[in-house]
């Protein structure tokens, strides 16, 4: 199997790699498993498989989608998908390389490009998935109304009900759905990546900041920016900020409305992987309850 075999004929490659006849790297991934496939020509492309079994129904078709949607904007450059199958997500090799302040100012340009393309709606046309879990990716109009209950309701029951955050953590969260209209910055649909901390940026050796692992979206661009601050935050992100406001200025209060753009992901955390992220969350509902909009 060569790439050109590869792409006019993709629901083989399970068969091929079945009967072990591409040479198979395992390489670092989430919560799938995750392969180097080098073809017969040398080609190298990234494979990923559920762990245990066919993965959850419609999976792979989601971040397929959302990998073309990304890419159909021109901006940030991401990776081709070659094969979307129930059982195989594969797409082009992306030769990883080191950070540098030149590729962190060209992504923070290229990320203002890219969410300035735009949306017809919050949402997206398929059911998602962030992590493990389903994202209900249910068209919706107003933004504050629609991450209240497609982005931070679903996620903050499924933790508590799973003990992840207890009563006092659910008033907390609860409070703040609740009053989430007051928090402003409401803007159209931008085009957004949906999961960007900073682990599904790629930086290549290309030079450049590529993306990957979508939940890709329609959604409100400050999200994107947020989460590219946790987990010790993406290398350089003074600057890819600097960059994204000289390309599109954000609007006023942005900063303080980092911790409600980060809930979502945190709480996605507590709801996968249980209490060791609570203090997440907590931090970021005491930060939102002693703010500005408070």
């Amino acid at each position: 199997m060569d790439m050109a075999y590869l792409r006019t004929h993709p629901q083989h490659l399970p068969t091929f790699l079945t009967h072990q006849r591409i040479r198979e790297t395992p390489v670092h991934s989430g919560v799938c498993s995750a392969s180097r496939l080098t073809l017969d020509d040398g080609a190298s492309i990234f494979a990923k498989t559920w762990p245990s079994g066919p993965a959850p129904d419609g999976m792979f078709a989601a971040e397929a989608a959302g990998l073309a949607w990304l890419r159909a904007a021109g901006t940030v450059p991401v990776p081709e998908v070659l094969v979307a199958l129930p059982e195989i997500l594969a797409m082009e090799w992306v030769e990883p390389g080191e950070s540098t302040l030149e590729a962190a100012e060209r992504f923070g340009r290229d990320l203002a490009r890219l969410h300035r393309s735009g949306a017809d709606f919050f949402g997206a046309e398929l059911p998602g998935y962030i992590g493990p879990l389903p994202l209900d990716n249910t068209r919706g109009e107003s933004w504050a109304s629609w991450f209240a209950e497609r982005r931070l309701d679903p996620y903050l029951k499924i933790s508590f009900d799973r003990g992840a955050l207890d009563a006092s953590d659910l008033a907390s969260v609860e409070k703040i759905i609740k009053t989430l209209h007051r928090y402003g910055g409401s803007e159209p649909p931008a085009r957004i990546h949906g999961d960007l901390w900073p682990g599904n940026l790629l930086w290549a050796a290309d030079g450049r900041a590529w993306l990957v692992d979508p939940a890709a979206h329609g959604g409100h661009r400050e999200t994107d920016l947020a989460t590219l601050a946790m987990f010790g935050g993406a290398p350089h992100l003074d600057r890819i900020l600097a960059a994204y406001q000289e390309e599109s200025p954000l609007a006023d209060g942005w900063q303080d409305r980092v911790p409600l753009h980060q809930l979502h992901l945190w709480l996605v955390h507590t709801a996968a992987f249980g209490s060791a992220y609570r203090s997440g969350v907590r931090d970021a509902a005491d930060a939102l309850s002693t703010g500005r909009y408070a």
